[in-house]
């Protein structure tokens, strides 16, 4: 099912998170609004991989947040490292209840609810090549235009039409 879908009565819920990750994204696209980030959730990338959020900074970077509802959500993930070649900073992103030091080194990482994150461990900033950047904000462009397109459409268009994978 598309990331928007005019079908159900709230269009941004697509059923794969849970009301915990939902909570989490919530929380985290709060706190990256407030720096002045602006965020997109569920992206696909070059790879087919689906970043839980991608967000941009007012100067262009880019950041993954890979959202952990549980333990066992994390240690289920062995395709979060595929991320670090499509960003500049990468983060998890959980719930308070979940323990902190089983998060891997090599990732930032923050703690959130609903209502707001904090970040607990710093990400080592690594910069994307040129070529890789344009990729991913252009993906990011074009992502967001269809589902504005999606949230927009006139009453008897088809949402099955747009596709932003």
């Amino acid at each position: 099912m598309p990331i928007v879908s005019l079908a159900q009565d709230n269009p941004f819920v697509d059923g794969r998170q849970s009301e915990r990750a939902l909570a989490v994204r919530t929380g985290v696209e709060r706190h990256l609004s407030e720096a002045g980030w602006v965020t997109l959730p569920e992206l696909t990338l070059r790879t087919g991989r689906r970043a839980d959020l991608v967000a941009l900074s007012p100067k262009g970077e880019v950041m993954i947040v890979e959202v952990k509802s549980s333990l066992a959500d994390l240690r289920a993930d062995a395709k979060w490292p595929d991320y670090f070649d499509f960003c500049d900073r990468l983060y998890f992103a959980t719930l308070p209840d979940v323990p902190m030091d089983e998060f891997p080194a090599e990732a930032g990482l923050m703690i959130a609810d609903a209502y707001g994150a904090e970040e607990i461990r710093p990400c080592v900033d690594a910069k994307m090549p040129a070529a890789r950047r344009k990729e991913v904000h252009l993906r990011f462009a074009r992502a967001s235009a269809i589902r504005l397109a999606r949230c927009c459409a006139h009453a008897g268009l088809a949402a099955e039409q747009f596709s932003d994978d």
